[in-house]
């Protein structure tokens, strides 16, 4: 399996210098020059806007704190956001479990019916969430809104030369 590019800061090997200079130019057109700015839905929520603070930080210092992955960014914030959410609704599910089967005065098979409903929708939620994660890192890697398929778009080899000869007779 072919391994992802790198960025031309990173690169080092037998590249040559105008390689070297034709892969900056291209990662610098893939940029704005604007910075991300927090969605009013991020910064609402605690999680998400702390988690937006340290992705944009950690951007920041690869050079990568562009407008251009605005909406990712923002999205993935309130993704972790939700994630958080759902491990605590798991975590008073999982202690109400523990109350039921602790419990003798409830009649056993109304308490193995709300078992089998709350494990039920705590599946249920995660096969939800799941899905809307595959479904957005899809169209993330589609539309090279990632930083990872961006610099995929970049082409790996320098331009060709020009030829010598046509410049001579007047064709270059």
């Amino acid at each position: 399996m072919a391994r992802p590019s790198k960025a031309a800061a990173a690169r080092s090997g037998h590249a040559t210098k105008e390689e070297i200079e034709q892969r900056e130019a291209a990662e610098k057109s893939l940029l704005t020059g604007l910075p991300l700015l927090e969605q009013p839905q991020v910064a609402a929520d605690k999680t998400a806007h702390a988690e937006f603070v340290r992705v944009v930080s950690i951007l920041e210092k690869i050079g990568k704190n562009d407008a251009l992955y605005e909406n990712v960014i923002n999205r993935y914030c309130v993704l972790r956001a939700e994630c958080e959410k759902f491990e605590k609704m798991r975590e008073r599910w999982e202690k109400n479990l523990a109350k039921l089967e602790k419990d003798r005065t409830m009649d056993p098979e109304t308490s193995y019916r709300l078992q089998a409903q709350m494990q039920k929708s705590i599946l249920d939620t995660d096969n939800r969430v799941n899905a809307k994660r595959k479904a957005m890192f899809d169209i993330e890697k589609e539309c090279a809104m990632t930083v990872s398929s961006a610099l995929r778009s970049i082409p790996k080899s320098a331009a060709a030369p020009k030829n010598t000869l046509e410049g001579l007779i007047g064709g270059g």
